[in-house]
C-alpha cells in the first residue's frame, strides 16, 4: 500500500498541528444542582485503531469526553482510501446528538484529493461539508482546503527544517467567503528535550503565542 493517500484527516494535518495543536482550549463544562455551581475545563482524549480485520480494512474508536465520540470504518488501498462511521456530538439543548460521518480520497502519496461528509440525524442537516487536495514533498507540504460546507478557504504549507530535532515552518492564509475575511497565521517548532516541544505563532487575527508541549509515550507488551 505505499501508494495509499491516507485517510482525509490527514490532508494539511503536519501544518494544522503545528499552528493549532495545543494552543485551544475546550469550552469549560458548566454543572448546575441546587444550591452547587460548578465549572471545570476537563476533558479525556482517548482513540485507538484495529488494524487489518481483513487486508485493507481497519476500525477505529476516538472518544474526547464529554464532547464527542465516533467509531469508524477504515478502507485503505492503492490510489484509494474510504471512511465511513457514526458517533454523537454534545448538544447544549439535547445533550448528544447522533452523527454518521462519510470520506474518501483518491490519488497517491505526492497528490491527493478528498471529501468529508459529517450528517447529523437530531437535525436532518449536514453538520459538514468539506474538501482537500495535498501535495506532499520530502521535505514540503501543501494543502488546500475548503472547510464550514465550503465557505471557508484554508491554503497551507509545512516545511521540515531538521527532523532530529523536529524543527519546522508553517504557515495558513484562510479566507471566509461569506464575511470576506482573510487573515495568516505562521508558526515554528522545535524539540528542545525528547519530550518537550516547544512551539509559537503569530497571527493577524491574534497576538503572538507560545506553547509547550510534553508527549509521554506508554508501551505495554503482551505475551
Amino acid at each position: 500500500m505505499s501508494n495509499c493517500p491516507g485517510l482525509y484527516i490527514n490532508i494539511g494535518k503536519e501544518a494544522r498541528d503545528l499552528l493549532y495543536k495545543g494552543y485551544g482550549q475546550h469550552p469549560p463544562v458548566h454543572f448546575h444542582q441546587q444550591f452547587i455551581d460548578l465549572n471545570c475545563d476537563l476533558s479525556c482524549d482517548l482513540s485507538c485503531r484495529i488494524e487489518e480485520i481483513i487486508p485493507g480494512l481497519g476500525t477505529a474508536f476516538k472518544l474526547i469526553a464529554p464532547y464527542t465520540g465516533k467509531v469508524e470504518l477504515q478502507y485503505l488501498h492503492d490510489y484509494a482510501a474510504i471512511t465511513a462511521g457514526t458517533g454523537v456530538i454534545a448538544n447544549a439543548f439535547r445533550g448528544y446528538d447522533p452523527l454518521i460521518s462519510f470520506s474518501g480520497v483518491v490519488g497517491s502519496t505526492l497528490v491527493s484529493l478528498g471529501t468529508d461528509i459529517v450528517f447529523d440525524i437530531s437535525a436532518r442537516a449536514f453538520n459538514r461539508i468539506d474538501a482537500g487536495l495535498s501535495l506532499r514533498f520530502p521535505a514540503l507540504v501543501a494543502s488546500l482546503n475548503l472547510n464550514d460546507k465550503l465557505d471557508t478557504l484554508r491554503a497551507s504549507c509545512y516545511h521540515t527544517v531538521n527532523p532530529l530535532t523536529q524543527t519546522a515552518v508553517a504557515a495558513e492564509l484562510k479566507h471566509s467567503f461569506s464575511i470576506s475575511d482573510t487573515s495568516i497565521t505562521m508558526g515554528t517548532q522545535q524539540a528542545i528535550f525528547t519530550s518537550t516541544l516547544v512551539k509559537a505563532r503569530v497571527s493577524t487575527k491574534e497576538a503572538r503565542r507560545l506553547c509547550f508541549r510534553n508527549t509521554f509515550n506508554i508501551h505495554i507488551n503482551g505475551a
